[in-house]
This record gives structure tokens, C-alpha cells and sequence, in this order.
């Protein structure tokens, strides 16, 4: 009893004392949530505007992670790359948890999208059939030991306007939700679409689940008006369109 007394800080005739519970500081995310771990595991393409926004951040403030103090700088401008970049340098200081670091880490990023811009532009390549695809995409999915998902996102042209990474690893239609690409697609304003993927086995050859998906997708590509106009599955150096096999 006068162990568990002690333990408790109660013993008659002395003073107690009362420690104050220590709380060890954890992450603020899982590591697979981080903005840096998700950009090397998937690719800068992959991440949000926040996401990209917090990297540049590196750090938080007083009020919250980089994460969230991101989030809350983009949501001030209605999440406009444009409006954030148009504010005065001055103003960025005037946001808690930005000081001078951070807004001249923002202020070059601003400047080099500028200069990007002003630079002169080659026109988009133009889709004709599944061997610009192959063309296009061979080169960075044929070699590599893990599937990925890709978006073409495409204008009334048949110019690509975006490559966006969807998802890497196992095809399923729990990893492609149509939520993911058609947002994509949406904020690309693409008139149609085509979505590509590897197969690492060096077979082409689609499976069961690559028709499954295929058939969600082309499903919800009419109910949203962003038609499906292809899936090219990539291995090694051949591929199987979905459209030349009349799967679609």
C-alpha cells in the first residue's frame, strides 16, 4: 500500500507532487502521406497543388503542419496558382507561419512558372492512333518492374494537354477509381480521354480486371461527357489497344 502510495504521490506527512504527463511529439502524417515521400514513390505529377505547395513550405507554423498551412494559403485565393502568384511579395509575409524564407522560396518558384510560360512552345503531340501512344509512353513504362497508370488527357484536336499519373502498383478498380481520373481530366478540360498502363510481365495481353476497369471507366466517361476513346496497355516493346480489339 505504501508503494502504490508512493507511486501516486500520496504518502501522509509529505508533499505531493504531481508530474505532468509528458507528450512525445509525433509526425504529423504517416510517412506515406508526406508530400516528399508520395513525390519520390510517385512522381511530382502525382501530388496536389497543397502537396507541391508544402514541399516548397518545408516547414509549418504555429497554427499547423506545412500541409495544412499550404491548404489554408491556396484556399485563400480559391485555389489559384494565378491569384497567389499575382499577390505582392509583402502580402505573403503577412500570413502566420510565413517569414522571409519561405515567401522568397515562393516568390523564385512564382518566377521560373513565369519565365517557363514566356519560353516559346512546341504544339501538343497529337494522338492519331495507339502507336503515338506507345510512342509517347514506351519510353518511361516499358522498362519498369511495377504498373502504372496513366491519363492522356486530350483536347477537341486530339492534342495531349496533360500526362497525369493516376496510381502505381497493382491494377485494381479499388487503386483506378474513376474518381481520380475524371477529376484529372476534368480540371484539364479534356474533350476525350485515353488511359495507359504497363503490364511489367512483358504480355500485353489484358486481364480480367484490366476489362473490368476498362468497362467502369468507358461507363462513366458518358454519364460525365469525357468520352474513353482508348486503354493501350504496354509491355516491353508491344501493346494491345483496346479500341483496335474492339473492347471498348
Amino acid at each position: 500500500m505504501a508503494s502504490l502510495l508512493r507511486r501516486r504521490g500520496a504518502i501522509p506527512g509529505r508533499r505531493q507532487c504531481y508530474s505532468r504527463p509528458v507528450t512525445l511529439p509525433l509526425p504529423a502524417h504517416p510517412t506515406a502521406d508526406r508530400p516528399r515521400e508520395r513525390l519520390w514513390a510517385l512522381g511530382a505529377g502525382a501530388l496536389t497543388g497543397a502537396e507541391l505547395l508544402a514541399i516548397l513550405l518545408e516547414t509549418g507554423g504555429p497554427d499547423g503542419t506545412a500541409p495544412e498551412l499550404a491548404t489554408r494559403l491556396l484556399g485563400g485565393v480559391g485555389g489559384s496558382w494565378r491569384r497567389l502568384a499575382a499577390r505582392p511579395s509583402a502580402e505573403l509575409l503577412q500570413w502566420p507561419g510565413i517569414g522571409p524564407a519561405k515567401a522568397a522560396r515562393l516568390v523564385a518558384a512564382f518566377e521560373i512558372g513565369i519565365r517557363m510560360a514566356a519560353e516559346s512552345r512546341s504544339p501538343g503531340t497529337r494522338i492519331r492512333d495507339p502507336s503515338d501512344v506507345f510512342r509517347l509512353l514506351g519510353p518511361r513504362l516499358r522498362d519498369l518492374d511495377v504498373e502504372e497508370f496513366h491519363l492522356l488527357a486530350l483536347d477537341s484536336q486530339a492534342q495531349v494537354l496533360r500526362d497525369v499519373l493516376v496510381t502505381r502498383g497493382l491494377l485494381n478498380s479499388s487503386l483506378v477509381h474513376p474518381r481520380e481520373v475524371f477529376r484529372a481530366a476534368i480540371a484539364e478540360a479534356a474533350t476525350e480521354i485515353i488511359v495507359v498502363h504497363n503490364h511489367p510481365s512483358g504480355d500485353p495481353t489484358p486481364s480480367a480486371e484490366d476489362r473490368a476497369v476498362t468497362r467502369q471507366l468507358v461507363e462513366c466517361g458518358r454519364l460525365l461527357d469525357v468520352p474513353v476513346y482508348d486503354h493501350v496497355i504496354l509491355a516491353g516493346d508491344r501493346w494491345v489497344s483496346f479500341a483496335n480489339e474492339g473492347m471498348l
